[in-house]
This record gives structure tokens, C-alpha cells and sequence, in this order.
């Protein structure tokens, strides 16, 4: 295990971290009797304290188990949009020893179907603007019941501080063949007593599909809590803390730092259900939020709003992300509004959100930071399996506390994603990185990713980094493109800052390029967009793009 990293470790933090034996289940319960009126969440105007949240979590187990027969190990699809019903349902499943699978919104019918029967999923959660995405499976898949949430209910239109996104200000509507979300509410059935322990499976979150069919990551009490205390530790949360949860509930990333820490620490959330830039920016000022985490894609958005200097945004104190590496000059205009550093981490479901964060007194720009508490990171050729030198650019294999128990159903996948190495087994994350002699770890691109240009490898994160400094470029995503001669070649994808939209050119961009990176790297290449599709977490879709050439 290298320790070149532990003398820039944040002050005052141990370098190992004993876990609790406890549930995430207890995290809400200990919470709750902590601090039972407190607010848990802000949500468009109204407010849930922690034990009102504890109470319908009760309310919810209890109906699951007496009228839909809910039990241990029993797999759940929770399917909605960031809500107060997401983290009651969440937790009224893992009351009864149950296991939530979480997804994607923007999930289709067939991407639902293939989750439900990968794990027999006989019962769902689900927002009622989701609902026509659910409701077929009842007639071709194991699925029986649904629960329909309408968000309305938990709003106060005259009290929110903004716009209401459609779906959280649509009136209920009717489920005359499911049950209505306050229908199962109103029950008064009591759970049966609580038995959790920290080798329960929890949750199983499936994997983008990016590299083939989705696969689903096995998680317990145990690896989940290793990083809902370890990111409130890092992060310095308290109970005074302030959280902007902007990122999506179903993303391990939104889950962990946005919900799951927050009420281990027994702080507050102020939750959107959709992004929206303005809203995020008053409600950062109305409730003195302190911590925000989120991806950059968000924060280049935010940074872009025409008036941000009229909003008080000094509450902050904390804001990082992952996802994708921050773009250099996006980080110093944040620097120069905010004095923040932006805190970059990394991770992956399979090690539910992150394995490495910057230290928050000393974070370098584009890097995923050094390993997190018990985290053993190493950087390998991935032909080989051996270790490489500093510098040298290899794949990341991790071995620590948060590394899933495996794929659900996939043996062979197994085998394939992990590696034996000085006595311990490591996850293969399929990231190609290099670390530098000060233990840091930096992103060099997914190793499906890279671009063979005459025999060349250009990694296009790197790629678009030096693109982001362009002062007319706001956004940008570099794929291959192919060619006669080189076989393949660099296409990037941008989009101008609006007062650039009309005068910038393809030639001005590929020119100014050629003098500032490497003849066998600059785009050849450029097309113009005003928008890129995106996953709902705001990871821009490179691959979606890569089919339009």
C-alpha cells in the first residue's frame, strides 16, 4: 500500500476509520431521536423534520410488509424523481431487510424490464410522471404492485422560492389498478421489529451499460456506510450542515453525499427535483447552504448565470464533485468568485460513489485526489497486471471497505473485474490514470475510450481540458471520428459561450488548438451544438455523440 499521499492528509482526520456496526436504517433512527425537529429537508417551500421522516418511513415498512407481504432480501425498483418520497421509500425498504434497486429516470421500458428481471422484482416505487414507463411491465415481467407518488404533496407553492419544475407542481392524478402514495400512508400496520445487521444486502444499483448490458452491484449496510462516513468526515459535516442535493437520488454519487451522509450527520438537505440553475442559486442564499456537491457539467451552468454576482452565495463552504474532471479555467473562475477550491473525487457504483478525494486544504485541479481511509489504490499496465512507475499510465485497481460484493448474477463478469495482487484481491475499474510521486491520482480516460490516431493514443479528457481554456468555448466532447489515412482521427463537439455563437468558426478553433497541444492531438475536426445530451446526473453521453459521425 503506498502512504506517499498521508502527508498532505486533511489535519486532525485519522488515517484509518473504525466503521459502526450499525445500519444505514439506524443512521435515520439515531438521527431522528438526535434531533427529532430539526428540518431533514427543504422541498419547494416545505419542510419534513427528521422525525416526521422517521415516522413515515414506519408508516410506509409497515404497509410493504402487512399488505404486499415485503421481506427479508426481497428486491425493490424505486424509480422517481429526487423527492421526499425517494428517501421514505428508501429507508421504509431497508426496514424490512429488503433491498432497493434504484433507477435511472430517464430509464425505458425495456431498460426497467431487463432490472426487474434480473433480480424478480415484484414490486415498484415510482413518481406518477414516471408511471406509463412502469405500468406495461405488470403485463410482461414478475412485477405485481406499484406505489405512485405525486410530488405535489409535499410541496408549498406559496412558500417556494422559485419556478416548480412541471412534474413536482402537476396535480395527482388516478391509479385505479395500483395504490396511491397516501393510500398506503394512511395504513396503521406496524412493522415487524427490526433485526438489520451490517452484512445485509442493501441496495444494488446497475452499472450505465457503457461497456455492455447493465450489471448490478451488490452492496451492504458495510460498504455503503464506509463512505457515508467517511465523505462526513472528510467533508467536515455537522448537524449545522447545510446540503444543496441537486444531483439525482438514484446515482450512487447524489445518494451518498447529497442524502446518506447528510443524515448520518444529522444535517439538512435542500433538495431539487430537477436542476435548475437559478433556483439553485436562491436557495444557496435563502437557506445558507454550505455544502454542495455536484458534477461540473452543473457548476460550468451555474457559473454561466448571467446576474450570480446579485446572489449571496459566501454560505458556502464546501463544493466538489465527480463524474468528470473539472476543467481548469472552470476552477479558477470559481476561485476567483467564491475563493473555493473545487474538491474533486472519484468512484463508481461498484465502490457506491468514492475511492479518492482531494484533500479539501490542498486539492489540485483535475485530479480524482488520493485514496480515501483504507482505500489501497495501485495503478497497473493492464496487459500485464503489473505495477507501473510514477507517472506512467496505467488502469486503477482499488482494494477498500466500499468495494461491492460482486455483480448480481454475472460470475464470469466477476472474474474478469478483479485482480489478485501482494496477498489482497482489487477491483478493476477499467479507468486508465496515472499517480504522481506526491501520492495524487489523475484521470486519463476510460480505457474504452481512448482515440488510436495513426497509431497514437489521444485520451479525450485531456483533450477537451485544454479546449475548456478557449475563452469562447463553454462546453466541450471529444470523440473519434474516422479517417482514411490515420485511421482514426479527433472531432470535438463544442459549445460557444453565447456571445461567440455567431463569429466563432470551426478554423478558429482548430488553429488556436494546434498551438496549444501536440500535431497528433488537436482536433481536425469541429462541429458546433447548443446542447449535448446528457445522463440525468449531467454526464455528458460521448458515446451518443460518437454515433452522429
Amino acid at each position: 500500500m503506498h502512504t506517499a499521499h498521508y502527508q498532505f492528509w486533511p489535519a486532525r482526520l485519522p488515517k484509518h476509520l473504525t466503521l459502526p456496526e450499525t445500519t444505514l436504517y439506524e443512521n435515520l433512527v439515531i438521527s431522528s431521536k438526535k434531533y427529532p425537529n430539526k428540518t431533514a429537508i427543504h422541498y419547494y417551500g416545505k419542510t419534513l423534520k427528521y422525525q416526521q421522516l422517521a415516522d413515515e418511513v414506519e408508516q410506509l415498512a409497515g404497509y410493504l410488509e402487512a399488505e404486499l407481504g415485503v421481506k427479508k432480501n426481497d428486491k425493490l425498483l424505486l424509480f422517481m424523481q429526487n423527492s421526499p418520497q425517494f428517501l421514505i421509500s428508501f429507508f421504509a425498504i431497508l426496514r424490512l431487510q429488503a433491498v432497493v434497486i434504484p433507477a435511472n429516470p430517464m430509464s425505458t421500458i425495456d431498460d426497467l424490464a431487463f432490472y426487474v428481471n434480473d433480480c424478480g422484482v415484484r414490486h415498484a416505487l415510482t413518481g406518477q410522471e414516471l408511471y406509463d414507463k412502469a405500468a406495461p411491465l405488470k403485463e410482461t415481467t414478475s412485477l405485481e404492485t406499484i406505489i405512485v407518488a405525486s410530488y405535489v404533496s409535499y410541496i408549498d407553492k406559496e412558500k417556494a422560492i422559485g419556478d416548480l419544475p412541471p412534474e413536482v407542481k402537476n396535480p395527482p392524478e388516478s391509479f385505479p389498478e395500483d395504490v396511491i402514495w397516501e393510500e398506503a400512508l394512511a395504513k396503521t400496520s406496524k412493522p415487524s421489529s427490526y433485526r438489520g445487521t451490517k452484512e445485509d444486502v442493501v441496495m444494488i444499483p446497475y452499472t450505465s451499460g457503457t461497456t455492455g448490458l447493465p450489471k448490478g452491484c451488490v452492496h451492504t449496510n458495510n460498504t455503503i456506510q464506509a463512505n457515508t462516513f467517511g465523505a462526513s468526515y472528510w467533508m467536515n459535516m455537522t448537524a449545522d450542515t447545510v446540503t444543496l442535493t441537486t444531483l439525482p437520488l438514484f446515482h450512487v454519487t447524489g445518494l451518498l453525499h447529497t442524502a446518506l451522509a447528510p443524515i448520518a450527520a444529522g444535517s439538512s438537505m435542500v433538495m431539487l427535483t430537477r436542476w435548475d440553475r437559478n433556483y439553485a442559486a436562491r436557495a444557496i442564499e435563502t437557506y445558507g447552504c454550505s455544502h454542495w456537491i455536484n458534477i461540473s457539467t452543473m457548476l460550468i451552468d451555474f457559473l454561466a448565470i448571467p446576474d450570480l454576482e446579485d446572489y449571496d452565495i459566501s454560505s458556502l463552504d464546501v463544493i466538489g464533485g465527480g463524474g468528470s474532471p473539472l476543467p481548469e479555467a472552470v476552477g479558477e473562475q470559481l476561485y476567483k468568485r467564491t475563493g473555493l477550491r473545487y474538491v474533486e473525487g472519484y468512484g463508481l457504483s461498484e465502490t457506491i460513489s468514492h475511492t479518492h478525494f482531494n484533500p479539501p486544504d490542498r486539492p489540485k485541479m483535475q485530479c480524482l485526489g488520493i485514496p480515501s481511509f483504507d482505500v489501497d489504490a495501485r495503478v497497473i499496465d493492464p496487459s500485464t497486471g503489473e505495477e507501473v512507475t510514477l507517472n506512467e499510465e496505467g488502469e486503477l485497481i482499488v482494494n477498500g471497505p466500499q468495494v461491492f460484493k460482486g455483480y448480481h448474477n454475472r460470475d464470469e463478469d466477476n472474474k474478469k473485474a478483479h485482480i489478485d495482487l501482494d496477498g489482497k484481491t482489487f477491483f478493476r475499474t477499467g479507468d486508465i490514470v496515472k499517480r504522481d510521486d506526491e501520492g495524487y491520482f489523475f484521470l486519463v480516460d476510460r480505457l474504452k475510450r481512448m482515440i488510436n490516431a495513426a497509431g497514437f493514443k489521444v485520451w479525450p479528457t485531456e483533450v477537451e481540458s485544454i479546449l475548456y481554456k478557449h475563452p469562447s468555448i463553454q462546453q466541450a466532447c471529444v470523440v473519434s471520428a474516422p479517417d482514411e489515412k490515420r485511421g482514426e482521427t479527433v472531432k470535438a463537439f463544442v459549445i460557444p459561450e453565447s456571445d461567440a455563437a455567431e463569429s466563432l468558426t470551426a478554423n478558429d478553433i482548430i488553429e488556436w488548438s494546434k498551438r496549444q497541444m501536440a500535431a497528433y492531438k488537436y482536433p481536425r475536426i469541429v462541429e458546433f451544438r447548443d446542447s449535448f445530451p446528457t445522463t440525468s446526473s449531467g454526464k455528458i453521453l460521448w458515446r451518443e455523440l460518437q454515433k452522429d459521425n
